[in-house]
């Protein structure tokens, strides 16, 4: 970003690049994780699945880029090394159903997920609502795609 792009982001950008970070982590996650699933899945409608966790694993990786062009933006670097990724996502450990049959194990994982996604991003668009429109932008965008895949997700699991 220009210095006139950094100069109108009125908040205080080593805390944006740390916040940022922690979502771009996150993302990286979510789309280690949903990658995994669509390989690791069998039995009845695995296709079908596998389909849907690719699906999400692509998105999640285009969350990631989003949010590393925005760190870069503000001047800063996002995490470069799987380990400091896996450190800030923060979301702890993840574990997938014993039985690889248990789609809806899985989606329940992936829901979870998504739910941490959406406090994750409310809370970027609200603290840098009026202070940075450009993140507060890239946050409300995010957290909207989030909300329509938890709501996939809800509905999946009534199947």
């Amino acid at each position: 970003m220009g210095q006139k792009g950094r100069e109108i982001a009125k908040i205080d950008h080593k805390w944006l690049v740390k916040e940022l970070s922690t979502a771009y982590a996150f993302e990286w996650v979510v789309h280690y994780y949903a990658n995994i699933a669509a390989s690791i899945l069998s039995g009845h409608r695995t296709t079908v699945y596998s389909e849907i966790f690719k699906k999400a694993a692509e998105g999640e990786l285009g969350h990631a880029n989003r949010i590393a062009k925005r760190i870069s933006e503000l001047g800063g670097e996002p995490p470069l090394s799987m380990a400091e990724i896996e450190k800030i996502a923060g979301f702890g450990k993840v574990e997938f159903p014993k039985k690889r049959s248990d789609t809806s194990g899985y989606l329940r994982v992936f829901l979870k997920m998504e739910q941490h996604a959406i406090a994750l991003y409310n809370d970027l668009a609200t603290k840098t609502h009026g202070k940075d429109l450009v993140t507060h932008e890239l946050a409300e965008d995010l957290l909207s795609e989030e909300v329509a895949e938890e709501e996939e997700y809800e509905n999946m699991l009534k199947e």
